[in-house]
């Protein structure tokens, strides 16, 4: 039997943390039980920087269920998913199988068995996918629909209403490691892995405890970040808006012209700062884009290290001091 990883990044998660260790510990003894997982699974933590009392909390419950709860902290806050990530990269050596999911229990962990029967039956990557958006508010339901819509027409692939609940394999786990960029976004990065994938769908909850993690201003960072990952076609779109410009420009000159020789020459102040304003807003948008191309090359030729991880608390050999870098 495989043995199951579960990754749990945490950021200031000391309200849920608790409930979330005993859920999943729940789950692992259920699959356990079952014969499903091998009886060495386990849930791993990833403190995420937190400012609050998470990482106590962790090493708390490591030392009272030392088989079954693992912790890795991180050295600095370094985002979500950066942290996803260091938790995936550290359980590949220790698991055959990890599932990835939030510590605020919104995700459905009834329909884990579900993902560990598909992974059996031979997908290396099982999406968790939400059924509908009921629970979530107007605008962050139309938000998140012109999200996927927009990640579409940019010709990143994604799937539709997946965030990072997602089961894969110890060698989609490899497969992934060798993905060594700095701008990270693991939705559009999964399917390019292009083992066999299947989805499980559920309905997802409230909060269980605390305040989201994700106000609008990251999630339009992360929304940003995932086009300009994967996508040059905002560029291409300022190209094709430029040779608009220029083609009404022209046509603009003829219909000045035709004016001049007609002796129908009006002073026209209004349309000309207008178009002053105009022309001079979109050089900047345009600027403004191809800098952030820019900058996103910049980061990613330093090459300097995503995560360092200070702590980590494993099963075997308890609390270890480490300076590794990824």
């Amino acid at each position: 039997m495989e043995k199951l990883a579960i990754v749990v990044p945490c950021y200031n998660e000391e309200e849920v943390l608790k409930l979330a260790s005993e859920a999943l510990r729940g789950v692992l003894e259920d699959l356990v039980r079952k014969e499903k997982i091998a009886a060495d699974s386990f849930v791993l933590f990833v403190d995420d920087g937190s400012r609050d009392r998470t990482w106590e909390l962790i090493e708390a419950e490591h030392a009272a269920y030392p088989s079954r709860v693992n912790g890795v902290k991180l050295a600095g806050n370094v985002g979500h998913q950066f942290a996803l990530t260091a938790g995936l990269i550290t359980a590949m050596d220790r698991s055959d199988v990890t599932i990835s999911i939030d510590a605020d229990l919104q995700d459905d962990i009834s329909v884990i068995e579900e993902m560990i029967d598909k992974f059996h039956g031979g997908s290396d990557i099982v999406y968790g996918v939400r059924k509908e958006r009921k629970t979530d508010t107007f605008f962050k339901r139309t938000s998140a629909q012109a999200f996927y819509k927009l990640m579409g027409l940019m010709g990143v692939k994604t799937v539709y209403n997946h965030a990072d609940f997602r089961l894969m394999s110890k060698r989609a786990v490899q497969e992934f490691s060798k993905y060594k960029e700095t701008n990270l976004f693991l939705r559009g990065m999964m399917p390019l892995i292009g083992y066999q994938t299947d989805c499980v769908y559920y309905d997802r909850k409230e909060r269980a405890a605390g305040e989201s993690k994700y106000p609008l201003k990251k999630m339009l960072a992360l929304a940003f970040n995932g086009i300009s990952s994967f996508s040059v076609k905002p560029i291409s779109m300022i190209l094709g808006m430029g040779m608009f410009i220029i083609f009404i420009s022209l046509l603009a000159l003829v219909y000045a012209l035709f004016s001049y020789f007609t002796g129908h020459v009006v002073a026209g102040w209004t349309s000309l700062i207008l178009s002053i304003w105009f022309l001079g807003g979109l050089q900047l948008l345009a600027i403004g884009m191809v800098g952030q191309y820019i900058g996103k090359i910049y980061i990613e030729v330093k090459n300097r290290p995503r995560y360092n991880i200070e702590k980590i608390l494993t099963q075997t050999h308890g609390e270890t001091q480490e300076n590794r870098k990824e």
